[in-house]
């Protein structure tokens, strides 16, 4: 088994995969962000940053479970910087180059705790405004964050999907087949509950990581990759994830601004998988752009450019 490195600078999956990106994206030595670790509960989480003081907000970025922070840098976080903003994208527990606790059992509660004590951390270093962006299910927890972090935490949210994991329909349909879907699921909610709740298990077996892009050799990249796509995560994240409740339901959601990034392509969380939490948001203004011909995660044009004029159009207007 490869030993994980501790800086990005030393592994070559992200190098790998940035081959199957436009030219425009991808990273060399002079363009690639700095690396840092912030310290959380006996954690060590890595963070990408592109450092700009004078920046006028700052953009933190959040994987799904098929990604990585690194991964976050090369499809949102380097050309967002390039436009203007401070971006920062962290690994949560058990992805890309975080050291997690020895004997430590995470779980999704403690992915959603340890973004909002990130967002805190940030704000002591200044004042500036913060909008946070998720890929993937990191679209979700933004939402999460959002309903959980203290009013004014956060000018926006930005999400590729907003997936609520309580709905039978969505379960299903995100989860590799019907068995992990109901048998799965029910085992992993039983071992949760007991000592070996953090015995891991594939997350490519339980949900449907052949989706997670539409270039195969590129899904190639992503499954060996044991940082991102091919991760392993404990019983209790499993079940935390599926039956999360959020501290604010959509329908009551009056928080911050949403901005929906769809990607069109994405044969994994469609639309209409979003709408259910999207649609109930009247309180604030929701607004969804489709990227054109691109996959869940956005490897293709005119999709990447759309979905970066969309976040900075949308940080510009909500950070003033």
């Amino acid at each position: 088994m490869s030993v994980r490195p501790r800086w990005y600078r030393d592994q070559q999956a992200w190098r790998d995969l940035q081959r199957f990106m436009p030219e425009r994206l991808r990273l060399t030595g002079d363009t690639a962000p700095a690396e840092e670790y912030w310290d959380w509960r006996g954690h060590h989480v890595h963070l990408d940053r592109y450092p700009l003081p004078d920046a006028p907000a700052k953009i933190v970025l959040h994987h799904g479970v098929g990604t990585n922070g690194r991964q976050m840098s090369m499809v949102a976080g380097a050309t967002l910087a390039q436009r203007g903003f401070e971006t920062v994208a962290l690994d949560n527990l058990g992805y890309g180059l975080t050291r997690v606790a020895d004997g430590a059992a995470f779980g999704y509660r403690d992915w959603i705790q340890l973004t909002t004590d990130f967002l805190a951390y940030e704000s002591t270093r200044d004042d500036r405004p913060i909008v946070l962006y998720g890929l993937s299910a990191g679209g979700m927890l933004t939402y999460h964050v959002a309903a959980r972090a203290p009013r004014g935490t956060l000018r926006g949210i930005v999400g590729t999907t907003f997936l609520d994991p309580r709905d039978k329909n969505v379960w299903r349909a995100v989860s590799h087949d019907t068995f992990h879907a109901t048998f799965g699921t029910a085992v992993f909610n039983l071992v949760a509950r007991t000592p070996l709740r953090g015995v891991r298990y594939p997350m490519s077996l339980a949900s449907k990581m052949s989706a997670l892009c539409n270039n195969p050799d590129a899904l190639k990249v992503f499954l060996r990759d044991k940082t991102s796509a091919g991760s392993w995560v404990s019983a209790k994240f499993f079940s935390e994830f599926g039956s999360y409740t959020p501290e604010v339901e959509p329908a009551a959601f009056d928080i911050c601004p949403v901005l929906h990034t769809q990607p069109a392509e994405d044969h994994w969380t469609p639309l209409e998988l979003s709408q259910p939490v999207t649609g109930a948001i009247t309180k604030v203004p929701v607004t969804t752009v489709m990227l054109g011909n691109a996959g869940h995660y956005p490897l293709e044009e005119p999709g990447l450019s759309q979905m970066h004029d969309a976040i900075t159009e949308f940080v510009t207007e909500h950070t003033r």
